[in-house]
């Protein structure tokens, strides 16, 4: 049985990589090249870099930088963030970047993710969908980092999104983001329940048996994450690491993990 893929989730601010909670507070944690560096010595599955302020500044992706991490990275990237024109996409991938994140401008324009798809192939097309409980208490997508309510119900704009063609989403809780409080199990049930293609998830691990519940509990076919990537102990110490794989197949093996 092939183990599911854990990938660290990268966020990039101002040519820095940084490190939010709830989509704020974001802490400095270092010069991406480096990091991604460390990440290829520890052999990680798969790597998603994702600029927070490029669609909220209304820029284009930092292509010359990410030809940089194209160029350092030793295992599948993926790139989110300001991209809006299907140029832009051919661009990225021309870079060595498997595949391309669409987030705000898929809601925006749910066409443009079948342009994408039928011109570059779903495998190539990642559509992102950022969610935060409203004031009633119910699950909502939310766009422009987090900032713009949609009133869309995540499941049915995940179906959607299916349906116009992404071959893969990533599922991102606001709430938990950065708490590595685990994560939300009761909305990744109900998102990958319902679709027929890979679900990544993201938003509040913690430990490896975080990583086994998403997919075990959740029916995830992917688990990301941040925080526990990138900070050690309560004071939350910028540290770069990875579980080993033979930590990886013995958790999802069955094994207990502790820590």
């Amino acid at each position: 049985m092939i183990r599911p893929r854990v990938i660290p989730c990268l966020l990039l601010r101002n040519r820095g990589l940084v490190k939010t909670v709830q989509f704020n507070d974001p802490t400095y944690l270092g010069d991406p090249i480096n990091i991604v560096r460390i990440f290829n010595d520890k052999e990680v599955d798969e790597l998603v870099v994702l600029d927070i302020t490029a669609t909220v500044e209304n820029r284009k992706p930092p292509f010359k930088l990410l030809s940089e991490i194209a160029s350092e990275c030793f295992m599948p990237l993926g790139y989110g963030g300001g991209v809006r024109d299907l140029q832009d996409i051919r661009t990225i991938l021309g870079l060595g970047i498997e595949k391309v994140v669409i987030n705000s401008y898929a809601v925006e324009n749910p066409a443009f993710v079948r342009a994408a798809a039928d011109l570059y192939g779903s495998q190539s097309i990642v559509v992102s969908i950022d969610v935060r409980r409203n004031r009633r208490g119910r699950q909502e997508v939310v766009t422009q980092c987090g900032n713009r309510w949609t009133g869309l119900d995540p499941v049915r704009l995940a179906a959607d999104m299916q349906h116009a063609g992404a071959g893969e989403l990533l599922l991102n809780s606001i709430d938990r983001d950065g708490t590595m409080r685990g994560y939300d199990i009761e909305l990744i049930s109900q998102v990958a329940g319902a679709l027929g293609i890979p679900v990544v998830v993201c938003g509040g691990a913690r430990t490896i048996n975080d990583l086994v519940s998403a997919v075990r509990d959740g029916g995830a076919s992917a688990a990301a994450a941040g925080s526990m990537f990138v900070f050690q102990g309560p004071l939350r110490a910028v540290l770069i690491s990875f579980p080993t794989p033979d930590e990886l197949k013995l958790a999802f093996s069955g094994g207990q993990i502790h820590g």
